[in-house]
């Protein structure tokens, strides 16, 4: 029995000692919230932090970047429509309004009606333009219905802009897909961005697997740059765990984002342009969910 005391004695003072350890390392991290972005901010012995989730409300940690442009959002300025779920922001103080938005390709089916789409307050929308296949191959392919849908939009003055999934593994595939891009939307008077979208391939194996974080932020720079010297608008998408783990977010602050985020609030510590905020909006005149969007606007 005395055996047995002494090692429940060890065993209290390690716990004990584990606690105390605990105790202090809490003391010395901050966990904040900022009262504008609703950005949750971690401070550890002098260094700062970000928490946010995934879609599957995993949660991730990732270092704060000091070089890179912060938003300054104020989402006290949102205001969401009960019935429709659309989202608007107005700061009139800074200056910054929104507009209401959407982002389809085939996946919407043959039959958008967009006369309906405008009335029900859209104002702008993304549409896939087409895709690198991820498989070994690598095929660019056209969307299947990139010319109806723009020509719909269009017709109904809606601002329109086009989005390309990549699959680059080199830059000259980068610009091959840029230049694919560009000879698609040349026969339209595009006002919106063109917009380059890198994604994790979930479930499978894809060509990009073996991409380092500096091929895909070079990618990034190939493709918007090639945009940008044709006349046009570039923009790069992404999503949360993205931008903190896949892109050198210091190398891109001359480029703007669109982020994608369906949580109450966007967790994005960073600038970005466009905020998608759902993926199963319910537009009339079109049959399907479909995502939604809202472009900050800010004058002057």
């Amino acid at each position: 029995m005395k055996k047995l005391s002494k090692v429940f004695s060890a065993l209290f003072c390690i716990m004990l000692l584990s606690a105390c350890a605990a105790g202090i390392q809490n003391d010395e991290t901050e966990v904040r919230q900022e009262s504008t972005t609703g950005v949750e901010i971690e401070e550890k012995d002098g260094e700062e932090y970000f928490l946010f989730q995934d879609v599957e409300e995993n949660t991730y940690r990732a270092e704060l970047l000091e070089n890179v442009p912060r938003n300054t959002y104020d989402f006290s300025h949102m205001s969401v429509d009960e019935n429709t779920g659309f989202r608007t922001y107005h700061d009139e103080e800074n200056g910054i309004t929104s507009r209401m938005g959407i982002d389809v390709s085939e996946f919407q089916g043959e039959e958008i009606d967009w006369e309906q789409v405008r009335k029900s307050g859209i104002e702008f929308v993304i549409i896939r333009l087409g895709y690198r296949a991820y498989g070994e191959s690598g095929d660019l392919v056209l969307d299947d219905m990139f010319d109806k849908n723009i020509k719909g939009a269009m017709d109904e003055g809606l601002d329109t802009g086009v989005y390309f999934f990549s699959q680059a593994v080199t830059p000259t595939e980068a610009v091959e897909e840029a230049e694919f891009v560009l000879d698609h939307i040349r026969p339209y008077d595009i006002e919106g961005p063109v917009v380059y979208d890198t994604e994790e391939i979930k479930g499978d194996t894809a060509r990009t697997d073996g991409n380092t974080r500096q091929d895909f932020t070079n990618y990034c720079k190939v493709f918007c740059d090639t945009i940008e010297h044709a006349g046009y608008d570039s923009m790069i998408y992404a999503n949360m765990k993205w931008m903190a783990f896949t892109l050198d977010m210091e190398e891109l602050t001359d480029y703007r984002f669109w982020y994608a985020d369906y949580h109450e609030l966007p967790q994005c510590p960073y600038e970005y342009t466009i905020w998608q905020y759902s993926e199963n909006g319910t537009v009339p005149g079109i049959n399907t969910p479909v995502d939604l969007n809202i472009w900050f606007q800010k004058e002057g």
